[in-house]
């Protein structure tokens, strides 16, 4: 068996030779969308392992999902661990929803910590029923079989116009367009909500306009308030430890352009 992100599973992968991972059955990646390139690298140097997708939180010790060998679902977080239970709420009220619908992914079971040492900010749960949720921060849909299917981090979205403006949906066009090296990613967006109103910024290492770009995403499909402010052409997108893109520096560079005499005029 193998575990890690897809980052980190592509690395092994892309030095791997025929032959020398014949004997894995499994790889379990989690912590990142995983690429149609490690699916495709994973069947041709691991012919007999399975590529499964889970999902996990720190807070939750740490698999809330995983798929199963048996019924694997590509794409998906699979289903919740036995003892865990997960609901999807609304946003804004914190009421269930219908399966189906995007919403809040809450954890109850015996794998979810009971919080923070020394934290006196507002409590990560909900008590409702005898039960106590953990409130994950991540959007998820539910499907009738229980898969869980992830819609982004609510922190990766920003409200303009009324609606909810996903930043990795934005993203993705480009992700497919210029996907990953061996030298990290070569796109990211990133984006903030002002006093002014919005601003999405692709970040890139590679040569498109913000004319280009835009056209690229009504090419996808869409349309009015989804759409980029600015591309930013960049040496290297920042990444963390874990190989994945650090948009908390990204963010930063944003605010610290919009403190600016020249930006604010």
């Amino acid at each position: 068996m193998l575990v890690g992100t897809p980052t980190f599973v592509s690395f092994i992968l892309e030095r791997g030779e025929p032959g020398q991972l014949d004997s894995l059955r499994l790889i379990v990646v989690g912590a990142e969308k995983c690429p149609p390139t490690v699916r495709e690298r994973c069947a041709k140097l691991a012919p007999q392992a399975k590529l499964l997708e889970g999902y996990g939180i720190t807070e939750c010790s740490p698999v809330v999902a995983v798929n199963p060998p048996d019924n694997n679902r590509p794409g998906s977080l699979g289903q919740p661990l036995p003892g865990v239970e997960v609901r999807v709420t609304d946003v804004d009220t914190g009421q269930p929803l219908p399966t189906g619908e995007r919403g809040m992914l809450e954890v109850s079971g015996p794998t979810v910590f009971p919080g923070y040492i020394g934290f006196d900010g507002p409590a990560p749960f909900r008590e409702e029923g005898g039960k106590r949720w953990y409130v994950s921060g991540d959007l998820v849909r539910q499907d009738t079989e229980g898969f869980l299917w992830f819609e982004g981090r609510l922190k990766r979205f920003l409200k303009a116009g009324g609606e909810m403006i996903s930043l990795p949906a934005l993203e993705e066009p480009f992700v497919r367009l210029y996907p990953p090296t061996e030298d990290g990613p070569r796109v990211a967006v990133e984006g903030v909500e002002t006093e002014q109103g919005r601003r999405i910024v692709l970040f890139t290492t590679e040569p498109i306009n913000l004319r280009e770009a835009n056209a690229r995403l009504l090419e996808e499909g869409f349309h009015g308030v989804m759409r980029l402010d600015e591309v930013r052409q960049v040496e290297k997108v920042p990444v963390l430890g874990t190989g994945k893109t650090d948009y908390k520096v990204l963010r930063q560079q944003i605010l610290e352009q919009l403190r600016t005499p020249a930006a604010a005029s």
